[in-house]
């Protein structure tokens, strides 16, 4: 989820953060030394004309073999329309005639998803390379991310704000520019970090003038992942990772569950040691925020995703705040009874800090390999009679969701889909002549 920065409220004392992190953290930059450990997944290149069909208003999808019409949306109301209703004036007719389609432009890509859904046993989950189409599922007939033909992939992506935010804002905050790929990093160009730091975290990134054109640079992927059968939602963890350390770990669904309390000594042993052996020493950054998933019984651990150290990724059922301060291992808790640190604070959040002088630097190793040996992350659930596993007033995702009727309509499939655009169709045609 995208943090919003508000110009009253504290800011909280991040590290600075680069283009460089952002892209060690999409998944087509750590899936191919993880791979062994990840759920099976195939990632497809994008190229400029599929991408622009993302970005382009309406909906607008391929004709399918099976189809005697094609499925589309009006580019002005945004509503699904169909191409032989009934109802249908010869203006209407006259306008859909023109239809062309999309996949026309981009035929490689199109064969290519269709083929890797079929090679990946028929079921998919897609994502671009840091966001899945989650806020979308209301469109989707099944109410989840499974995808069965590159129409259902299209739909979801099409559909979602999260992909929207992939595209159009995925260097959003960050504090300095990316150089070349050829040319080494040029220290000249770097912006003050007293001022435009600043002026990013109060816009968040909305005004950099060079965030499309940096966007454009992006390698983008589409993922295509197998579907895990019986995924139990109960068993997935999101894990901080601070100065290469496992900092605190917590549920991602946000609902109680009884078991959860007899395992965590297991799962807490079993996710430390999957760190310990595959992430704390291989991936780029010190500061980074990891997915895993623990199946039954429990003896090995799935990696699901890596997240940026970034106000965007969500805490769930911690504060960034909190973990901002949390004590970890060698280092003392950070913060005053205010909350929120100046540049003192933001200093010793120094995970990439030096000692000072030799004897004492010996001293603060042995101090800090005592430290690490006792440490114990903070294994965070919803307990019974939290407020987390009762009072969701607001669905999740429930900003990005559409009206009961047209939720209602695609639990029945793409014929009920059908039936409400006719029935849709026909109350703007009589608003029309009424007015």
């Amino acid at each position: 989820m995208e943090g919003q920065n508000d110009a009253s409220s504290p800011r909280l004392p991040f590290p600075s953060i680069t283009r460089s992190h952002i892209l060690h953290c999409s998944y087509h930059s750590w899936h191919p030394k993880y791979r062994s450990i990840t759920p099976k997944a195939r990632l497809i290149p994008l190229d400029a004309p599929f991408l622009s069909y993302l970005r382009s208003d309406g909906i607008i999808l391929p004709l399918e073999p099976h189809d005697n019409e094609y499925f589309s949306t009006d580019t002005d109301s945004g509503i699904f329309s169909s191409a032989s209703s009934p109802t249908d004036s010869p203006s209407d007719t006259d306008s859909e005639s023109s239809y062309i389609d999309p996949s026309l432009y981009w035929p490689e890509i199109h064969i290519k998803i269709k083929s890797t859904i079929e090679e990946l046993g028929g079921n998919v989950v897609p994502k671009l390379n840091w966001s899945a189409p989650k806020d979308a599922t209301w469109i989707n007939a099944t109410n989840n991310m499974e995808c069965r033909s590159p129409n259902d992939v299209y739909l979801l992506l099409k559909s979602s704000d999260f992909i929207t935010h992939d595209l159009e804002q995925a260097f959003a905050g960050c504090s300095a520019a990316l150089p070349p790929p050829s040319q080494p990093p040029n220290n000249d160009n770097i912006p003050d970090s007293d001022q435009q730091p600043e002026k990013l975290a109060d816009d968040g990134g909305r005004n950099n003038n060079n965030n499309n054109n940096n966007n454009e640079k992006i390698p983008y992927h589409l993922i295509l992942r197998k579907t895990i059968p019986a995924l139990a939602t109960s068993l997935e963890f999101r894990c901080f990772v601070r100065a290469r350390a496992l900092l605190c770990l917590c549920q991602r669904d946000l609902n109680h569950y009884d078991f959860l309390a007899d395992s965590v000594g297991p799962l807490r042993v079993q996710i430390q040691r999957f760190f310990d052996e595959h992430l704390k020493r291989t991936f780029e950054d010190a500061d980074f925020v990891f997915d895993v998933y623990v199946p039954p019984p429990h003896r090995r651990v799935w990696l699901i995703d890596i997240n940026p150290w970034a106000p965007r990724t969500d805490p769930l059922l911690f504060s960034w705040l909190e973990i901002l301060r949390m004590r970890g291992p060698g280092s003392p808790e950070l913060g005053g009874d205010d909350g929120v640190g100046g540049d003192d604070e933001e200093g010793d959040l120094g995970v990439r800090g030096s000692c000072n002088g030799s004897d004492e630097g010996e001293q603060e190793d042995v101090e800090e390999e005592e430290e690490e040996e006792v440490f114990t992350p903070e294994f965070r659930l919803v307990g019974r009679n939290d407020p987390e596993a009762y009072s969701f007033n607001t669905p999740q995702y429930g900003a990005h969701k559409m009206p009961k009727d047209v939720v209602d309509a695609s639990g029945d499939g793409e014929a009920g889909l059908r039936e409400f655009m006719g029935r849709w169709r026909e109350i703007v045609r009589e608003q029309e002549e009424e007015r």
